[in-house]
């Protein structure tokens, strides 16, 4: 019957020499006549509407996979205690950051009320686990895992969470007598009190190794602290601050835990940032601090020292880019699988997948880089350019992801309310600080060439 309907030539001088070829292969599938046959019964209008309905109709999309920023699987077999300690981490950043993540950002304040429900998460007994012996040695691996957790949903909280239980614990840690490290870090670990890193200074940043201008003299069994510092995450709400100061007596770098309450000691809160505001950043004015001698960190006589705490941490910083790298590209695959334009989901395009592969190639990139020298330094073999150059290149692969995932969204990609433009602002912070991009660069020069270039 189709074949009969085929043949009337009314129809196919109607239709379209390209459709009549089309319809005529078609002819043999018997299901077709009945349709053809109420398609030859239509007047010109009726028919008119049905092919506006044809054309209008939409093929079941398949199915979106679902969003895994461990694209090359580097993250699958993780320890067991780890593994339950990243799922943690990530429960409650979904759970209780996210819903607020950008206003608090917008606001530029700390969600405070979230500190006790973070601590009960147990990160640090990850990050820094305790030897049948009583000593506590840190995990490199797990630091990065549950530190790139963070900064997916939230950078500033990742930050949070390297100041006190990166810098500030790992100073103890690394420069502290033993009983420093009894009096400080068990208390640290619970978040029964908050420390900072104080060694930026308003007018020396890269220069820190030789610029340190804070001085520290001794005066009986104390000693006297007076100076600035800067750029201090959490400073202004902190319990303590590990304080870098040059010593009069000798121009040695030594190392102070200085308790926020100290007479002389005061700071301000820093405005108008555009990156990581959520993250409370303080100026810190010292004025004739008093500390005893029994708070100055006993195994911290040079600046080789702050260069050991720094090259435990900086890795760390790495990861915060690959969390932040993570964010954007999970935020960016989310929009552009359930945003359409001209009938189909952008993710349907060209031009937008080829932007999607970049971003995911980036990230494993980072992922991997970051994931070797955190078992290096788990494997005590991580030196600083193993470091140096992880956070180098991450930090500059996260900064072309978070560009790639804003572009990918169009002008929406500019809104607070899609979070991507919060990582891309919060990007430029992991570019500068714990060692610029540049500084870095130069570490790596100069292993690979024998030759410092700084100045």
């Amino acid at each position: 019957m189709a074949t009969e309907l085929l043949s009337q030539s009314d129809l196919l001088t109607a239709l379209d020499p390209r459709v009549a070829s089309i319809v005529s292969r078609l002819s043999d599938r018997p299901e077709l006549a009945s349709v053809m046959e109420q398609l030859l019964n239509l007047d010109g209008p009726a028919l008119a509407r049905a092919k506006r309905s044809i054309t209008k109709a939409k093929v079941a999309a398949p199915a979106s996979p679902e969003i895994d920023v461990d694209f090359l699987r580097l993250l699958r077999d993780l320890p067991r205690d780890v593994e339950s300690a990243r799922l943690r981490a990530r429960e409650f950043m979904d759970r209780e950051v996210e819903p607020i993540a950008n206003d608090y950002w917008e606001r530029a304040e700390f969600p405070y009320h979230l500190i006790p429900e973070f601590a009960s998460l147990d990160l640090l007994a990850s990050i820094f686990p305790t030897a049948p012996d009583g000593t506590v040695h840190h995990d490199s691996v797990a630091e990065g895992v549950l530190t790139m957790e963070l900064a997916r949903v939230d950078c500033s909280f990742a930050t949070f969470l390297g100041v006190h239980g990166g810098l500030a614990f790992g100073s103890i840690l690394l420069c502290g007598s033993k009983e420093q490290q009894d009096e400080w870090l068990p208390r640290m670990r619970k978040w029964e009190v908050i420390g900072a890193f104080g060694l930026t200074e308003p007018d020396v940043g890269s220069g820190v190794a030789g610029g340190i201008t804070t001085t520290c003299r001794r005066d009986g069994d104390a000693w006297i602290i007076d100076g600035e510092k800067r750029w201090i995450g959490n400073s202004t709400f902190g319990d303590f601050v590990v304080v870098w100061a040059r010593d009069v007596a000798d121009q040695q770098i030594k190392g102070f835990i200085v308790e926020t309450s100290a007479p002389g000691y005061s700071v301000r809160k820093m405005e108008g940032k555009i990156a990581q505001r959520t993250l409370q950043n303080g100026h810190i004015t010292l004025d004739h601090v008093r500390v005893l001698e029994k708070n100055r960190l006993q195994k911290a006589n040079g600046f080789k020292d702050v260069a050991r705490v720094l090259g435990m941490t900086r890795v760390g910083v790495a990861w915060i880019a690959v969390g932040c790298a993570a964010g954007a590209y999970e935020r960016a695959l989310a929009y552009t699988q359930r945003r359409t334009q001209f009938g189909r989901p952008l993710g349907s395009f060209q031009l937008i997948q080829s932007m999607l592969a970049r971003m995911v190639g980036k990230l494993a990139s980072m992922q991997a880089l970051a994931l070797q020298v955190s078992r290096l330094q788990n494997a005590g073999q991580c030196e600083e350019h193993h470091s140096a150059l992880a956070k180098q290149f991450c930090a500059a692969q996260c900064r072309e992801v978070v560009a790639l995932a804003r572009e990918s969204m169009g002008g929406n990609g500019i809104l607070l309310d899609h979070s991507v433009a919060r990582f891309f602002a919060d990007a430029e912070a992991i570019y500068s600080y714990e060692g610029s991009n540049e500084i870095n660069t130069l570490i790596v020069g100069r292993a690979l060439t024998g030759h410092g270039a700084f100045v």
